[in-house]
């Protein structure tokens, strides 16, 4: 069972168009929406939930007001300003450190771990995805990452499917690195612009860190042939095979407004061949690596 993750450097450069389409050309594969602060990946596959599991990624305190006797000392020791002058925990404000459990006297406060999202097995006419939803202004979103992950990996592993195709999150963060981890290889996909070509070089570094291969391909590349340009030179000073470009095109807009993945809106397209070379190309990277 071999890993791909797809990532980029920001929102919006084309990550789950490429993750859709891989969907429909994959013979063998799990669907993971690892983009869990703003999963969009089901728009288009319209997976059907079969299980859900609800995520307690975090905790926070709560005092006992029949136990507390107001010392104060919990007020004096939370430097995130979370406890009121009346002893109550304001759950935005708190960071679940746990400081105020350690050092009350009496024993009046107690950790209570909260739902912070929900996370879904499901099917699609592609087969399973497993996805899930963190809950606004919630945090700990590379431990609900690990968690598709974990529940993706089991379905491979348990019907001896092929490949686990995750749609990352955009940047360089904890939720990236969550998404990563495990993975036998990376798409980063970039535009060619200037922001692109410095947000590919922080995605490709953070690949190279952690001993992953990193492969990577171009969207929209028309717009700037000369940038494009830059961005392959660029993978050839830091060992990141170039493996495509693709057009811009407005069958990629009518093929997400239709739910579908560009490769079943119209196969026959350009963009869809580039996609479809692509797919080969990583496919055949994979399957040379242990």
């Amino acid at each position: 069972m071999k890993s791909i993750t797809v990532i980029s450097g920001k929102g919006g450069t084309g990550k789950t168009i490429l993750t859709a389409s891989f969907a429909a050309l994959a013979e063998s594969k799990v669907m993971a929406d690892c983009d869990v602060d703003a999963a969009d990946l089901h728009l288009i596959l319209k997976p059907e939930i079969l299980k859900e599991e609800v995520f307690l990624g975090g905790q926070a305190a709560k005092i006992d007001k029949s136990k507390c006797i107001e010392c104060d000392r919990c007020l004096d020791e939370c430097r995130f300003d979370a406890i009121s002058e009346n002893f109550v925990v304001d759950p935005i404000d708190c960071e679940g450190c746990a400081l105020c459990y350690h050092v009350c006297p009496v024993e009046a406060i107690e950790m209570i771990h909260s739902k912070q999202g929900r996370c879904y097995i499901s099917k699609t006419r592609h087969g399973h995805m497993v996805h899930a939803k963190l809950g606004i202004a919630e945090e700990n979103s590379g431990k609900l990452v690990a968690l598709v992950r974990k529940h993706a990996r089991e379905i491979a592993e348990r019907e001896n499917i092929e490949y686990v195709i995750v749609d990352g999150p955009p940047g360089i963060g904890c939720p990236v690195i969550s998404a990563i981890t495990g993975a036998s290889l990376v798409l980063a996909v970039t535009e060619p612009t200037v922001s692109g070509l410095h947000d590919l070089k922080r995605v490709v570094g953070l690949a190279n860190h952690f001993g992953i291969k990193a492969l990577v391909c171009v969207n929209k590349h028309d717009l700037n042939p000369a940038y494009t340009r830059q961005i392959e030179l660029h993978c050839q000073e830091v060992d990141a095979e170039f493996v495509g470009k693709i057009s811009f095109d407005t069958v990629i807009t009518k093929a997400m407004l239709n739910a579908q993945s560009v490769v079943e809106y119209q196969p026959d397209s350009s963009v869809s061949e580039q996609i479809k070379s692509i797919w080969q190309r990583v496919d055949e990277v994979a399957r040379t690596l242990p």
